[in-house]
């Protein structure tokens, strides 16, 4: 029994493989807080993303990367904040309780980096970004998200395969990879934010929040989500798209698809009923029916507009009748 419990020794392999966590300072500032990260049933995007650099593979054998998330413990958690008024201020202070034992367990998956297998050479060449790995709270998900119960706390596991290829490879199988646990990045699934200070830190440090830093933490509402937006910067970050982040595989697909999650996650129905208001009163100006001096309207030649007929369009879309029930149109 005792020598079944014994250490495997690793296959040479994967036994000099070593990895360091890239934004572990951003992990260190989370974790201090109490790290919670959003799962929903269409499945979520961490944030952090977890992201190594991975030194000591062999240049030219071929190593499958993958991830899994643990449970930290067998508890269910539940938020509860104190407030102590204190003359005119208030003071908040949140903390986790026990709420009771573990929700039946998930059922386990792993999430394989989507350019597995490569050669060592190519995952040592560049930072390894997880930001394909989506979590869900959806028990029957079939699209492959990692499935966890919100409110439970996870840690989450990175697991370096090497592909041996020896035909009974499989008798080596516990030889042939090595896991690595940084502490830093365990976190508690939740539904939404509980602590506003892990909003805040999400707002301040995603690179997708930039249309969200301007607002005034204190006009927020009581859910701890922005408010609002200007009508106009709305439509500016529509046609100014926040630029992604450089990762191996990233696209300006992923990165539309990852500003959309972070403007859901962060009020963003406000930015998108502001985007729906300003497209009506952009239906109106470029709308080929309105009577400009009898024209109708080119975007390529809307530089011949003179002063009158923009005077016009103006008069048309500024009229009660188009105008948005009670929209004020007065300066922001």
């Amino acid at each position: 029994a005792a020598a079944a419990k014994a250490p495997v020794k690793k296959n040479p392999k994967v036994a000099n493989v070593s990895v360091q966590l890239e934004m572990k300072a951003l992990w260190d500032e989370f974790n201090q807080l109490g790290t919670e990260m959003i799962v929903t049933k269409a499945g979520r995007r961490m944030f952090p993303t977890f992201q190594v650099k991975i030194f000591g593979m062999d240049p030219m054998a071929d190593y499958m990367l993958l991830m899994d998330f643990v449970p930290v413990d067998d508890k269910r958690y539940r938020q509860v904040t104190n407030t102590w008024p204190v003359s005119r201020y208030a003071f908040h202070s949140s903390s986790w309780l026990v709420a009771g034992k573990a929700d039946p367990a998930t059922p386990g998956r792993v999430h394989y980096h989507p350019d597995s297998p490569a050669k060592g050479a190519q995952w040592m060449k560049q930072i390894v970004s997880f930001d394909k790995l989506k979590l869900t709270n959806n028990l029957l998900d079939d699209n492959g998200h990692i499935i966890l119960n919100s409110m439970h706390r996870y840690q989450p596991r990175f697991h370096v395969v090497y592909v041996d290829p020896r035909k009974d490879s499989e008798k080596y199988a516990e030889e042939n990879f090595k896991t690595f646990v940084f502490e830093e990045t365990r976190f508690t699934a939740v539904t939404a934010y509980q602590n506003h200070r892990i909003t805040q830190l999400k707002i301040a440090s995603n690179p997708f929040a930039k249309g969200f830093r301007d607002c005034d933490p204190e006009d927020w509402p009581r859910n701890h989500r922005p408010g609002p937006l200007p009508l106009m910067s709305a439509f500016a970050r529509s046609r100014n798209p926040v630029s992604s982040p450089a990762h191996q595989n990233g696209t300006e697909k992923d990165a539309a698809e990852s500003r959309r999650e972070f403007e859901r996650e962060a009020g963003g129905t406000a930015l998108h009923q502001a985007e729906a208001a300003h497209q009506q009163l952009m239906s109106r100006v470029l709308s080929p029916a309105l009577p400009i001096r009898g024209h109708s309207y080119h975007h390529h030649h809307h530089h011949h507009m003179n002063a009158a007929a923009a005077a016009a369009a103006a008069a048309n879309m500024y009229s009660p009748a188009g105008a948005p029930a009670g929209y004020d149109y007065g300066p922001r």
